[in-house]
């Protein structure tokens, strides 16, 4: 006779439950690697399983599937041990597509650093990381100039190749890397800001002759993979950041045709469908010779930016136009004027990636994440442990992708 049970799997946000029944041939493979969780990426104590006996699971596909398709995406490696339908799982995207189905998103990080010929990502809450595939382009595009920002589950980098511009993408569903869809607008050295499956880019270097600099804006679309032409701004800037707040897309600083640094900001706001000056809004932040485009992050609705010149972290006030300072972060920006530093939001905190703030001895890779008080006076900053990796401090570009919505 069967003894035949329920036993609830670890909470990852809904309930599942299965049977099980003991048997001496099968192990509890899958329970084994579940990690326990609270449905918000913490680990909970869960009561352990009976060490006397062996269990054989009875789910089905679909069940097996759906539970799997909880696993933090750090863990995910994993389940190519588990046997080849789960391996296929993988490949396919299928797991990730039944997560989005979920609703379950997890910050990913995805960077490259100097003397790298890979890109690599880490999945929140950084416990584990893993090297891209290697983009198939040329000499030309690998160590030339490059920008970099996410739409949905794809990540962009754009740059120039013998043959002219190309924009790689990067599905982290299937991890491959493709090229295009194309801007309208081939560029570099542009402001750029992801919102859910929507990226948003302007400005830049045009990248023919590098001749001209533009006031063209592009948005594009994840799902139809495509891109749509938007107004053109007030200003012709390169060497310009962007964000999105506020529902908007702010394009900050940069320089105009004349080599003239622009302490302006506009914003897009796609209701009216028109861009809107905001100016001298860093007119008091130091500009530098030979300074990276602003170092900016939005949380929660509120600017940062990283002091290049200082290392101080900023927020910007938004009724009085002005900035507050919050204390010094732990990243040296000021090393090469902000270049090789990335400042980033990930979701509700502010991660920094750099050259930590000691002797100029040690230039190990650091990352630090904060969750940034406007009204604080003092911030705390949390240094991760980067494992394994061991990547020069200097990054070249840096993205954060949330997901699709």
């Amino acid at each position: 006779m069967t003894n035949k049970k329920a036993l609830p799997v670890p909470n990852f946000g809904s309930d599942f439950y299965f049977s099980y029944h003991k048997s001496p041939s099968q192990k509890m493979r899958i329970l084994e690697l579940l990690p326990h969780s609270d449905g918000n990426g913490s680990s909970t104590e869960e009561e352990p399983l009976p060490q006397d006996a062996d269990y054989n699971l009875s789910l089905s596909d679909e069940l097996e599937t759906s539970i799997l398709a909880r696993f933090p995406r750090s863990q995910h490696w994993k389940l190519s041990f588990l046997n080849k339908r789960f391996l296929t799982l993988m490949k396919s995207g299928e797991i990730y597509k039944i997560r989005k189905e979920l609703g379950l998103k997890e910050p990913s990080v995805f960077m490259l650093a100097s003397g790298e010929s890979n890109w690599w990502g880490m999945e929140w809450p950084f416990k584990s990381s893993r090297k891209l595939p290697r983009i198939q382009s040329d000499y030309s595009f690998e160590f030339g100039d490059k920008e970099s920002f996410s739409a949905g589950s794809e990540l962009f980098v754009s740059g120039k190749e013998f043959d002219g511009p190309v924009l790689w993408r990067y599905d982290s569903d299937t991890n491959e890397w493709f090229k295009g869809p194309f801007m309208i607008n081939p560029r570099c050295l542009f402001a750029s800001a992801s919102s859910g499956n929507f990226a948003f880019v302007a400005g830049g270097l045009e990248t023919n002759t590098y001749s001209e600099i533009l006031d063209t804006a592009e948005k594009y679309d994840s799902k139809t993979k495509t891109w749509k032409p938007l107004p053109k701004m007030n200003s012709k800037r390169k060497f310009c950041s962007g964000c999105y707040m506020d529902k908007r897309f702010y394009v900050i600083g940069g320089q105009d045709e004349n080599r003239k640094d622009l302490i302006s900001c506009e914003f897009f706001d796609e209701e009216t469908n028109t861009w809107n000056l905001i100016p001298d809004m860093l007119k008091d932040i130091p500009l530098l010779d030979s300074q990276s485009p602003p170092l900016i992050a939005v949380v929660n609705n509120d600017l940062y930016t990283l002091d290049a010149s200082t290392n101080e972290l900023k927020v910007y006030l938004k009724g009085i136009n002005n900035w507050k300072k919050l204390g010094v972060a732990p990243v040296r920006a000021d090393a090469q004027g902000g270049w090789g530093v990335a400042f980033k939001s990930l979701g509700d905190e502010l991660l920094v990636i750099g050259a930590p703030s000691v002797s100029h001895k040690e230039r190990a890779l650091a990352i630090y994440t904060c969750c940034p008080d406007p009204e604080g006076e003092k911030l705390k900053w949390k240094q991760i442990d980067c494992g394994s990796v061991q990547l020069n401090h200097f990054i070249r570009n840096c993205a954060v992708m949330m997901g699709s919505t």
